[in-house]
């Protein structure tokens, strides 16, 4: 790799010291105020730290931090890999994830939707993986047409490898403008932002995986990955069992997804499949862990279609706790519990909390859902009998029981 001009080390290196700094005295894993010190210091520093490297950045509305570690993890196959592994997914989180691993050849870097143009086009990067688009902290990111739309224009003219989730329009839409696409069959359990054409505005008509635009040419690709059920289908028409350890269809597919991805860099599905199925837990999801007895599986759902997820990963059987904040990172409109259908829940014992918890309780006495109200999680905690509960929280709940348990990983 081309050494760095002397301004950028300085930057990169007093970066890094910020970011241990600030795990040193527990105030963070250093993810975002490394790279804000390298930042101030040199405002191009990002280009700079992706110059000579194979990058490839993954955006979504969910499912981004989990993909971006199944792609991690199958390009460690050919070597060292720089990654924004705890979500940090804007500059001042890549900045610190390439400085970090500052000769890593190639980076993995998660990418919120809204900064995907800017991150683009300040790092070149030669891959881009696009999986889903649905309504999200509508009081801080754009409706999500105009994100497409973003999308389309940033991708417009460059030699950028998308990755795209052809089941879902708008990311059909976002994408269909780059100069190379490789389709994948994802799947789109959530269908509630995608009823009209992207292109045209005309109603979309479905049968089953297949969509098309009543009244313009807009339609579904074809594919050249699938997931099928639990196997995966490549360009080849080969069939793989994914058999990974991260539950739910929702991961199945973002294993798809990966795996188109680590072919793009040249990594076979037989080399990279193994490394997807060492993953266990991603930043804290999916773990469980445990308190006099009471073993607890945190599930992380921040928006109507990802507690859509969360559900199918949820144990019918089991009695579950819900937590929902309104802090900035999660949006300060919780309009949007309104949009997510909790009848799945009745007829098990469920517990909410959180600084938002009549919100939710509300939303939940208007569809019938019996409930217990809790002031703090570690008393819906305690009110479980010894065995397993599910927990399902929004993102600054999750990380604050992440918190009570040492920050579980």
């Amino acid at each position: 790799m081309t050494q760095l001009p002397l301004r950028a080390q300085l930057a990169s290196a007093l970066g890094r010291s910020a970011a241990t700094l600030s795990r040193m005295t527990g105030r963070g894993d250093g993810s975002v105020i490394g790279g804000r010190v390298g930042l101030l210091l040199e405002p191009d520093l990002l280009r700079k730290l992706a110059h000579d490297r194979r990058l490839a950045l993954v955006s979504a509305t969910n499912g981004k931090t989990t993909t971006t570690r199944l792609i991690t993890s199958a390009l460690l196959e050919l070597g060292e890999v720089a990654t924004n592994a705890f979500g940090a997914n804007m500059p001042a989180g890549h900045v610190s994830a390439l400085a970090q691993h500052k000769t890593a050849p190639y980076g993995v870097l998660e990418v919120d939707e809204k900064y995907l143009p800017e991150v683009l086009d300040t790092t070149g990067a030669g891959v881009v993986c696009l999986m889903n688009l649905s309504r999200d902290q509508m009081d801080r990111a754009a409706e999500i047409w105009l994100l497409a739309q973003k999308w389309r224009r940033a991708l417009s003219g460059k030699p950028t490898h998308v990755i795209a989730n052809c089941d879902d329009p708008l990311v059909t839409w976002g994408a269909s403008t780059a100069a190379k696409v490789t389709w994948v069959a994802g799947g789109q359990r959530w269908k509630e932002d995608s009823w009209c054409c992207p292109e045209c505005g005309g109603p979309l008509d479905r049968k089953d995986a297949f969509w098309a635009c009543r009244e313009c040419t807009f339609h579904r690709p074809e594919p050249q990955w699938a997931l099928d059920d639990e196997m995966a289908v490549d360009p080849r028409g080969q069939r793989w069992l994914l058999d990974i350890q991260l539950p739910g269809l929702a991961n199945r597919s973002n294993a798809v997804m990966a795996l188109a991805v680590a072919e793009a860099f040249g990594v076979p599905v037989e080399r990279a499949l193994p490394h997807l199925r060492e993953v266990t837990s991603v930043a804290g999801r999916y773990t469980t862990v445990e308190r006099d007895g009471r073993h607890a599986r945190l599930l992380l759902a921040k928006n109507p279609a990802g507690w859509l997820e969360a559900f199918d990963v949820a144990d019918p059987q089991l009695p579950i706790i819900l937590s929902v904040n309104a802090q900035g990172p999660d949006g300060r409109d919780t309009s949007w519990l309104w949009d997510v259908d909790y009848r799945i829940l009745r007829g098990r014992p469920v517990f909410v909390t959180g600084e938002r918890r009549l919100d939710l309780a509300l939303r939940l006495d208007v569809a019938d859902v019996p409930f217990t109200l809790c002031n703090t999680f570690t008393e819906a905690l305690a009110m479980q009998s010894p065995g397993r509960v599910d927990v399902i929280a929004n993102y600054t709940a999750f990380q604050q029981i992440r918190s009570e348990f040492g920050r579980a990983v």
